[in-house]
């Protein structure tokens, strides 16, 4: 069975779990009506599963290759990369100004989902110029807005951002690439990069580079940090490509997956840049598109596991072990937990735009603060779901999951970087019990008070669903409190498995909803049975494992650890 895009499933809990509705009524997005977003949804759905999805084993068989100091892409990927570009796909959520549709964020959100199970390699390189149109839009001069969001909105140019050094991963202050004023507004850019996606291409006709580094009297640390815009080719005085810049793909990295996608040491030697924002205004930029790219992180992984369980799904259907094999109990359990986790993390992921969109229609700051919250929950349970779903996917398949050509492998290989993407899941999780929590707790505490009175209005219709999502929202808001209260190292040591519980009550939230919806009987109400009666009892575990703290774990000295 080729890949089928969740039109009916995304649009489903756009209707009825978490509504976009509210959005279509403010004046910023009034245009995003049920007939928009349903023919959004299906043409993008459309040019996943003709154009993009036929192309994925390609891009894991025939990866991006170097050659002549230009990257080559994969067969087949600069002529899908122009329909995307034609279509207008990369420019959904951008302002109309400069040729974007102005459409909300999560319906941005949603066609990135589509495109990842489709093909995440490919789609790499649209996202990143996303996250870049959102940092330019944010923090750059009305001139280089002028020259670049009209190329990159269309398209016709792609964007990266250089955040990594070898030396310098998490701990970005670390960094040694250097700017010096060249007394005319640029500045000269020295310094190397690594891990860059899409660092350069053949499918655009030049690639936009947003690189921190350190001016000559910049502080040490993050607060010593500026952004540059870096492009391949220096535009001319007509704003099209000009002269070749001094910088260069030193390398391909070779991966354990993402073939598709060519992920490069740059050099940067003395190349031309442009400062976006002001001086040692950096990071504030970075972290823009760093947010931006947190979230759809969470939904590649989302989209992966889509991929992967549809796969899945046909292989038991046609494999025959005395009976099809998805008559046996154990396919079938699979089968239904892996559904039941991709329904819980996209509308966990929905969610988080929404709130990002209303916050930003409404100027509410208390939809900035949810969405500020789910951040973190979206783009850890998104990726965890993707790596476990994937996984799932190859036990499915048996002895064949383990033979690259049924191609039930390549989801779980390209997938589990997402987990390491723009901040492990480590940092989300500490970013969630730490700065998330600095006010007290409230953002947390108003969302399981609507996960609460929703389980209650639904106690009469699902009476044993509902009552086991209140009494896990009513712990979870208890080992919250308890969790505001302790120093940050016992907050760390237990944030993953923090993390892990809030998802789980939050999932069964959404599959909750879903089956007030529809009711008692219907497809939602018996995949919310699978959710909440099997999956659920695990934030229990989770949030005893949250509440150990650090002393345990440092217990061991590193001696003991190496015995």
């Amino acid at each position: 069975m080729a890949y089928r895009s969740p039109v009916s499933e995304i649009r489903f809990i756009l209707d009825k779990v978490v509504p976009l509705a509210p959005l279509s009524a403010t004046e910023r997005f009034a245009e995003a009506t049920g007939e928009t977003v349903e023919a959004i949804l299906t043409e993008a759905g459309k040019l996943c599963d003709e154009v993009m999805a036929p192309l994925i084993r390609n891009g894991d068989l025939t990866p991006a290759k170097l050659e002549n100091g230009v990257v080559r892409s994969s067969p087949g990927f600069k002529e899908a990369y122009e329909q995307i570009a034609e279509g207008g796909w990369v420019g959904i959520a951008s302002p109309e100004e400069y040729g974007g549709m102005g459409l909300p964020l999560t319906l941005a959100i949603a066609v990135n989902d589509m495109m990842s199970g489709a093909n995440l390699a490919l789609q790499l390189n649209p996202l990143l110029t996303q996250g870049q149109i959102d940092a330019l839009e944010h923090h750059a001069s009305d001139e280089l807005k002028e020259l670049y969001l009209p190329k990159l909105i269309s398209g016709e140019w792609s964007g990266t951002m250089n955040l990594t050094e070898p030396q310098a991963g998490s701990d970005v202050g670390a960094l040694r690439s250097k700017a010096e004023p060249n007394g005319d507004g640029t500045y000269s850019v020295t310094g190397q990069k690594i891990f860059i996606s899409w660092g350069d291409s053949d499918m655009t006709k030049n690639v936009c580079h947003l690189v921190l580094a350190r001016l000559p009297d910049g502080a040490p640390g993050t607060k010593g940090i500026s952004l540059f815009m870096v492009p391949k080719y220096i535009p001319d005085e007509n704003g099209e490509p000009g002269v070749a810049n001094s910088l260069k793909v030193v390398s391909l990295e070779h991966k354990m997956g993402l073939h598709g996608s060519p992920t490069c040491v740059m050099s940067f030697e003395g190349a031309k840049g442009w400062m976006v924002d002001g001086p040692n205004k950096g990071m504030a930029a970075m972290f823009t598109m760093m947010n931006n790219a947190r979230l759809n992180v969470g939904v590649e992984g989302i989209g992966i596991a889509e991929g992967a369980y549809q796969k899945a799904l046909a292989y038991a259907q046609e494999r025959v072990q005395f009976k099809p094999i998805i008559e046996h109990a154990d396919v079938r359990r699979m089968l239904a937990e892996m559904k039941a986790e991709v329904f819980a993390a996209r509308s966990i992921a929905l969610a988080c735009a929404v709130a990002i969109d209303l916050g930003h229609a409404t100027g509410d700051e208390a939809w900035a603060a949810r969405a500020a919250l789910l951040t973190p929950i979206a783009k850890a349970y998104g990726t965890d779901t993707g790596m476990w779903v994937s996984d799932q996917g190859i036990q499915v398949h048996g002895g064949m999951g383990f033979i690259e050509e049924t191609g039930a492998a390549q989801y779980f290989r390209d997938v589990r970087v997402t987990a390491i993407y723009e901040g492990t899941n480590g940092i989300q999780s500490m970013d969630l019990v730490g700065r998330k929590m600095m006010d007290g707790g409230k953002a947390a505490f108003r969302l399981l008070q609507e996960v609460e009175e929703d389980a209650k209005a639904a106690r009469e219709a699902l009476p044993d669903l509902a009552e086991q999502v209140w009494e896990a929202a009513e712990t979870l808001r208890e080992h919250t409190e308890w969790m505001i209260g302790q120093d940050m190292q016992d907050r760390f040591a237990g944030s993953v498995p923090y993390l892990k519980a809030f998802a789980r009550v939050l999932g069964a939230h959404y599959h909750l909803r879903a089956a007030f919806a529809e009711g008692a009987g219907s497809r939602h109400a018996k995949l919310a049975a699978v959710y909440i009666r099997r999956l659920l009892p695990q934030f229990a575990a989770a949030l005893a494992e949250a509440r150990e703290g650090a002393a345990g774990l440092y217990a061991l000295s590193v001696e003991d650890l190496s015995a």
